[in-house]
């Protein structure tokens, strides 16, 4: 069940985006608990006015998506972009937004995520990242980016991927790609003991850094 969104009243609210094709329900992976789970962790870190206890779900085309800077989408296996959806991406991300991309780990998804992305972004070029840059260090010092790895999977070993602007590494990161990694799913369960304890808070910096990241980018 989707919640209501919450108006825009300034305040930073988490989004999430919603697609129409591929397998629906794909996008809704870890919600809401994993942005109660977040939004509580970053009120208690951050001097941010936040939305605690309430977030919003976005298709992609939709026009309040331009009130909020940065969105979050989970499980880019499935995600088939219409043509208007993939054309409204591209001009929010053209305009400023971030997009924080999270929780796939095989071959085939990485084909599905790519051809996606593409349609929104044809001329990108998606890039590994180094832990010298400033998402990496932009709230948390992350000092490795080796370690993690997608909690259905513990063999695949997680890896950062970026977009710049231009696809010039100078200019604004536009999109981050978490590839064998969930750190929604390790935010979700962060209470339970499911999984260790320093990928749980690791998923949490993570996920500040590109918060706070795309605030201020």
């Amino acid at each position: 069940m989707i919640e209501p969104n919450v108006p825009y009243d300034g305040r930073y609210t988490f989004v999430r985006l919603r697609y129409t094709q591929g397998y629906r329900m794909a996008w809704s992976a870890d919600y809401p608990q994993m942005e109660r789970n977040f939004m509580t962790i970053l009120g208690d870190l951050s001097t941010l006015r936040l939305h605690k206890k309430v977030s919003n779900v976005h298709v992609l085309d939709d026009p309040a998506l331009n009130h909020y800077p940065v969105a979050y989408l989970t499980e880019p296996g499935y995600w088939i972009p219409t043509e208007q959806e993939a054309e409204a991406l591209r001009r929010w991300i053209q305009k400023g937004g971030f997009l924080i991309v999270d929780d796939f780990y095989f071959d085939r998804q990485w084909e599905v995520f790519e051809k996606a992305m593409l349609s929104v972004l044809p001329n990108a070029r998606i890039v590994p990242m180094d832990v010298s840059h400033l998402i990496f260090n932009s709230f948390f010092h992350i000092k490795t980016l080796v370690g993690m790895t997608h909690p259905a999977t513990p063999l695949a070993k997680a890896e950062y991927l970026g977009i710049y602007e231009d696809n010039d590494p100078s200019k604004r990161l536009q999109v981050i790609i978490n590839y064998n990694n969930d750190i929604g799913d390790y935010m979700e369960w962060s209470g339970e003991g499911w999984y260790p304890v320093n990928f749980s808070n690791d998923a949490y910096k993570f996920a500040t850094n590109y918060v706070v990241y795309g605030l201020t980018h």
